[in-house]
């Protein structure tokens, strides 16, 4: 267990999770950055002289679609290499208890989904996931690299990532459906998100509004730690502790 936890918010913890049957679950880069995939905001966002803000948007897209393809295959090319940690694996493990679960993740690296999630809501989209501009054909591309920058549909027209980018909706009901797992569920986790990020930060409040138990695991405090059970560390040192006795 990391030694910055409490042994008795642990236990308090591990208590509320012992007895719900009905778990949600919202992760954000922090779990994958565990991973060795670098944040948005974090040391190793930036490539070359761009910030993601300036390539992460339809604008750019359509000015200069090789640019941006080329920070997305590099991106790729990162999360291809990567494995999911302890943390993914443990949440893979919490889901095969409970009678239900639901993961809503900010992450577009699908490594949840390698560790064995199975019940996910992907707010951001799907990195492995290419949309044709013109027919709007959608489909999985694992390619590494990608052979042709940008890559083609079969029609013609342009492959843009499955992503959502700065400006744009969340995919059609995902929020709603998130909103609906939380407000349900016994208990919600917040791991690895600074909860800055909206809507998907609305979710804590969306827990606390329905009386359910949050509890949160970051290694720094967020708008959230002083009003749930929080657990500071490493989200693959402290979840794996917090599930031993489930």
């Amino acid at each position: 267990m990391s030694g910055t936890v409490k042994q008795d918010v642990m236990d308090r913890a591990r208590g509320i999770l012992a007895s719900a049957r009905a778990v949600a679950v919202l992760t954000g880069s922090g779990i994958s950055a565990e991973s060795g995939i670098p944040t948005f905001r974090g040391a190793g966002a930036l490539w070359r002289t761009f910030r993601p803000e300036d390539l992460a948007t339809s604008e750019a897209f359509e000015r200069d679609p090789a640019l941006v393809w080329e920070w997305y295959d590099w991106r790729r090319g990162l999360v291809a290499a990567a494995r999911p940690n302890p943390a993914h694996q443990a949440l893979a493990r919490l889901e095969s208890r409970c009678d239900t679960f639901t993961l809503v993740t900010q992450n577009v690296d699908g490594l949840h989904a390698a560790a064995g999630s199975r019940n996910l809501i992907l707010l951001h989209g799907d990195l492995w996931t290419v949309r044709c501009t013109s027919c709007g054909l959608e489909r999985e591309d694992r390619r590494v690299p990608l052979p042709e920058l940008p890559p083609r549909c079969s029609c013609g027209g342009r492959l843009r990532p499955g992503v959502v980018w700065f400006g744009e909706s969340l995919p059609e009901g995902a929020i709603e459906r998130a909103a609906a797992a939380v407000a349900a569920a016994q208990a919600l986790l917040l791991i690895g998100t600074s909860a800055a990020v909206w809507p998907a930060a609305g979710l804590g409040e969306v827990a606390i509004e329905a009386l359910v138990p949050v509890i949160e695991i970051n290694p720094e405090p967020t708008v959230y730690s002083d009003r749930v059970i929080s657990l500071a560390g490493r989200a693959g040192e402290v979840l794996p502790s917090l599930l031993a006795a489930r």
